[in-house]
Formats: structure tokens, sequence, C-alpha cells
């Protein structure tokens, strides 16, 4: 059997090939799939970070100035939507009732 065709069987049926079952040819596990070249990544370890740093001293007030801040720009479009909404469902809702004045000669 030549390469070419050890090689076509191994590629169509990969359980069947002969490779020796060392870690370096069973695959790569979970974090190591890709490798990547010419990219730095920086890390700190778990049990260095802070979950939740300055949470109340500077999380809630940053929070409450972002939405004060912006209330004025959504609030106004959003009254005008809702009122439009509710003048428009109360308008449908007169336009399905029956009109008494056509009702009034009948017996």
């Amino acid at each position: 059997m030549t390469k070419v065709d050890e090689h076509r069987k191994c590629s169509e049926t990969p359980w069947t090939s002969k490779a020796p079952s060392s870690p370096v040819n069973m695959g790569r596990h979970f974090g190591n799939l890709a490798k990547v070249r010419h990219i730095i990544t920086y890390s700190l370890s778990p049990f260095e970070q802070r979950a939740f740093p300055n949470y109340f001293s500077k999380g809630i007030p940053n929070v409450w100035r972002r939405v004060t801040s912006s209330f004025f720009k959504v609030a106004p479009p959003m009254i005008l939507m809702y009122l439009t909404y509710s003048w428009g469902n109360s308008v449908h809702q007169q336009g399905k009732r029956k009109n008494s004045a056509d009702y009034e000669n009948d017996q």
C-alpha cells in the first residue's frame, strides 16, 4: 500500500487509523484548540480579582448619573408613543361599538 492510499484510508475512516495513540496525536484540550501567533494576552488569577470592586461606592452613583442624563432624551418620545397608542386603542374600541342612533326607530 502506498503512502497516498494509506493517507486516504486514514482520512476516510479516522477511527481505524494506524496512528499511534499518544497524547500528541490524540488532539488538543479545549484551552489549546488553536495556536495564535503575534497576539499577546494577559490574564489575572481569579484569586487576585475582585468580583464587584467599588460596586456601591462608584457603580450605583454611576448608574444614577447615566439614567438622569438620558431621561429627558428618552422619556418624551416614550410618553408620546404611549399617548398615541392609548388614543388609537380608544378610537378602535369606539369604532367597534354599535351606534345607538341607528336603532332608535326599530321595534
